[in-house]
Parts: C-alpha cells; sequence; structure tokens
C-alpha cells in the first residue's frame, strides 16, 4: 500500500499511479497510450509517462480504481489521490520562478494562474479533500510533515544546489522500502549533477528504473560490489543525458530542426 505520498510539483511531470491496501497489482480497463493495454497487468509501484490530453484508468483487485492524466497543474495529486488509502502532500509555491523550462523567475501571473488551476483540477477530480497544498518551498515545509514518507515524488527547481537538497533532505523522510520519483533525470544538467552526488554511489537507495526522465528508486540497503553495479545501471543513462543537452543547444541556437535526427520534436523542449 502507498500510504502517504509527497510530491513536489514544480514544472512538467509524469504521473505515479498508487496503490491500495488490498492489491499488489492491477489492470489496465482503460487506456490512450500504446505501451499500456486494456487488460494488461501493472505491477503495484510501476510509473506512467502520460503526455497532455493523455489517459490511463487501473483497476485493482479491491475494485479502486486509478485514473491518471497528463500532464501538470495538478495531474499527479489527481492519480495518486484517486486511490483509497491515501493521504497526498502537494508541496509547491506557486512562486513564479523555477516553473518550468526556461522559466527560472519573473512569471508571476502564470504562477497565480497555476494555482488557480491546480486547485480546479482538484475539485473536478472530486479529491479537493484528500490533498493537503503546502504553497511554500520544498526546504520551508519539511517541518510541516512529520513522520515517513511512502512515496517521494521531486519535481522542483532544475538548479542543482535545489536538486540536490530536495534529493538529500526530502530523502530522509521516505521510509524504509518506499519508492523515491524523481524528474528531469538525465536531463536537467542541474538535477543530474544531483544525483551523481547523491544517488550514483549511495547506498540507501536502490535505482529501479527510468521512464524518460522520470527515474524511480527503492529506499533500501546497497552494499559492495551491488553498491557498484547500482552506479553502474545509472551510469547507463549518461549516454541519454548526452543527448538531451545537445538537443537543448540546437534549440537554443535556432537549429531546432536538426534535432529531428534524433527523434526529437523539434518544437518541444525536451524534459
Amino acid at each position: 500500500m502507498i500510504g502517504r505520498c509527497i510530491a513536489m510539483l514544480l514544472g512538467l511531470g509524469l504521473v505515479f499511479g498508487a496503490g491500495s491496501a488490498a492489491a499488489n497489482q492491477f489492470v489496465v480497463v482503460a487506456s490512450t497510450q500504446a505501451a499500456w493495454k486494456p487488460g494488461q497487468i501493472v505491477p503495484a509501484g510501476a510509473t506512467f509517462d502520460v503526455p497532455a490530453g493523455g489517459k490511463l484508468t487501473l483497476l485493482g483487485a479491491d475494485g479502486s480504481r486509478v485514473h491518471i492524466r497528463g500532464p501538470y497543474r495538478g495531474a499527479p495529486a489527481v492519480g495518486a489521490a484517486a486511490a483509497d488509502g491515501v493521504e497526498l502532500i502537494a508541496i509547491d509555491p506557486h512562486a513564479g520562478n523555477d516553473r518550468g523550462p526556461q522559466e527560472i523567475d519573473g512569471f508571476d501571473d502564470d504562477a497565480a494562474e497555476d494555482n488557480v488551476v491546480f486547485n480546479a483540477n482538484l475539485e473536478a477530480a472530486g479529491v479537493r479533500e484528500r490533498v493537503t497544498h503546502l504553497r511554500t518551498f520544498s526546504g520551508e515545509a519539511l517541518g510541516d510533515v512529520d513522520g515517513p514518507v511512502d512515496l517521494l515524488y521531486i519535481d522542483g527547481a532544475h538548479r542543482f544546489a535545489p536538486a540536490r537538497d530536495d534529493i538529500v533532505r526530502w530523502g530522509d523522510k521516505v521510509k524504509p522500502g518506499g519508492e523515491l520519483l524523481i524528474h528531469d533525470s538525465f536531463s536537467s544538467i542541474g538535477v543530474t549533477l544531483a544525483l551523481l552526488v547523491t544517488l550514483f554511489a549511495g547506498g540507501e537507495f536502490r535505482y529501479v528504473g527510468r521512464a524518460q526522465s522520470m527515474t524511480h528508486y527503492r529506499r533500501e540497503p546497497v552494499r559492495g560490489l551491488d553498491r557498484v553495479r547500482n552506479a553502474a545501471r545509472q551510469a547507463a543513462n549518461l549516454p541519454w543525458f548526452l543527448r538531451n543537452v545537445l538537443i537543448k543547444a540546437l534549440i537554443l541556437a535556432k537549429l531546432g530542426k536538426v534535432t529531428k535526427v534524433f527523434g526529437h520534436d523539434p518544437n518541444t523542449w525536451p524534459h
């Protein structure tokens, strides 16, 4: 069971479908995604890449349903809170800085609209009362969350220092066996450097896998040669990271059309 989710929701995000008390797997009952077909079995703790307009509905063994939609402005909160028995805390200051790719500062009006849309999406999904929104910066919210966390979803600032602080300080709240999801991994330079110095050689989180720029870790001891293997599995993502950095450089140089060589849509920012 995923009992307590913490989501730091800044920027675009993938969505995590939380589990339920009586189920350790789900069945896909409706999907707009080619990767997930009706009737397919999905293990609890799976991660999903759901783009704008995409929908995915899962059925648990106890009859509970998880509805997942993309992209952000409340989508991760809606997806997780739809599951039974979940306490979800969403942390986002909606302050106009670190709002998304290339949106570092000066987006106060957009952030105010984000907050309105965020709450409207929760209301529309019927989960407003099940989501606690802490409208503050993640570093200032640590004292507002007592006890261990079952799942921590970080989709925050892309700069190295705040990304590292989120991983270290909030990661310490994840209970043994709990899950850690980090968006913009191996895409953002700052987030990737934060992974390098905190999780690559760390002994507290096992690397589970990656879906696009969403990495999945599980808190469990990683010791000895297993620690080396854990670092190597993460390092295997570095070529994809270099591809993303090159694509961003081409877009900034107004050579976006060249990114088609890498199978990238030149009208989108890799994230």
